[in-house]
């Protein structure tokens, strides 16, 4: 089945997620965001979609490296499509990143799902049709009644176990916030939530890569006198020897490599020299669905856990398609922001939450997103 047509769409959208001077999401006041919908056409007229960022699959993307490599290619070859991108990443000074290749190798499946009827997660595994999913929260603010006190996540965490949750993942307070990184207000930030919401609820924390080796390792110490389930990302993971350090003087269990780049074979390197306890990927981190279904697999084969990065229809198909991941990550999660609000270009969440804390996946052909295809023409700002 030939590709004949590669295009995208750039909509606006109302948002209330506004991004401080680091990038970190926080709440905001309404406003028009942008996305942009990537449309792989076939000869038959059936087309796979993806949602991202206008920047990853801007027109120069498009003509230089994705319109040449997929037009006229099988669309059921998505192995060889998505190596003979890959090699174009080296040349592409760049340009070409591991999110633009995740994005047309989702893309690829759901046009796969959608031509033969079936859900995304049972073409690549089907283990399960329901997953536990952990509130991940925001990063602190000094916002009033937001996420500004350790007290403020205390009670943050009692709404979200009301809600159903079995799990919640803080992410503490970061630069541009005035007295970030701080590792004594992080631990009395998860010692807050621990008392407010007992011993059986799981908790990790995301250190989101701040701290030094000293700082990561009083961190980590700390956590495991609240028994945290485990520490996330504490210092930069290019240096991989600091995590092994880590990882050898802590009884809680290291979770990574998140942001590192390298895709399946970076992570290889960390399960072969021992510098994580649960490994970690994501579907945009490591360039598409099928290299992280790689590294869930090798995980596997050495005995560990892989938890899946990011929420969205793409990563809970490979939660519900591996055997070797607890839980779903849904967020992030805010007091002033309602997550199962359904965003206004689709018709209903991807990831629906029952009472009880599962996330059930859905079994909608391709990825499960039902796309409000006539919000995204009325919306949209250019086409190319």
């Amino acid at each position: 089945m030939r590709i004949t047509a590669v295009n995208v769409q750039v909509f606006s959208y109302p948002t209330r997620r506004a991004v401080d001077s680091a990038g970190h999401a926080h709440p905001g006041d309404v406003a028009q965001a942008q996305m942009a919908l990537l449309r792989i056409q076939t000869e038959d007229g059936n087309e796979g979609y993806a949602f991202g960022a206008p920047e990853l699959i801007r027109p120069y993307v498009l003509d230089g490296f994705v319109r040449k490599v997929l037009v006229g290619q099988n669309a059921f070859d998505r192995e060889k499509i998505w190596h003979e991108l890959a090699h174009w990443q080296r040349g592409s000074a760049s340009q070409l990143t591991d999110r633009a290749l995740a994005l047309v190798e989702q893309a690829l499946w759901d046009w796969a799902g959608r031509k033969l009827g079936v859900p995304v997660h049972k073409l690549i595994g089907g283990f399960r049709d329901k997953v536990p999913a952990y509130g991940s929260t925001m990063c602190g603010d000094e916002l009033p009644g937001g996420l500004a006190t350790p007290e403020d996540y205390g009670r943050f965490a009692q709404t979200l176990v009301e809600r159903g949750y079995k799990a919640i993942k803080l992410h503490t307070w970061m630069p541009p916030v005035s007295f970030a990184p701080s590792p004594r207000m992080d631990v009395k930030a998860c010692a807050a939530v621990r008392e407010a919401v007992g011993p059986d609820i799981a908790l990790m924390l995301d250190g989101y890569h701040w701290y030094s080796r000293t700082d990561a390792l009083y961190i980590g110490r700390e956590l495991e006198k609240l028994n945290f389930a485990w520490f996330e990302e504490p210092m930069m993971e290019d240096s991989a020897e600091s995590y092994a350090w880590l990882a050898g003087q802590l009884d809680i269990p290291v979770l990574g490599p998140e942001s590192l780049g390298g895709k399946h074979l970076s992570r290889a390197s960390w399960v072969k020299n021992d510098v994580c306890d649960i490994l970690r990927a994501g579907v945009a981190g490591v360039g598409g669905i099928a290299p992280c279904l790689k590294v869930a697999h090798m995980a596997e084969s050495f005995g560990m856990d892989c938890e899946i990065h990011g929420n969205g229809a793409a990563n809970l198909a490979v939660v519900g398609a591996i055997k070797n991941c607890t839980w779903y990550e849904r967020g992030l999660l805010h007091p002033y922001l309602d997550y199962d609000e359904v965003p206004a270009y689709l018709k209903r969440l991807v990831d629906p939450m029952d009472s009880d804390g599962f996330v059930h996946l859905s079994d909608l052909p391709g990825l499960g997103e039902e796309i409000d295809f006539d919000f995204i023409e009325t919306n949209t700002l250019k086409s190319f």
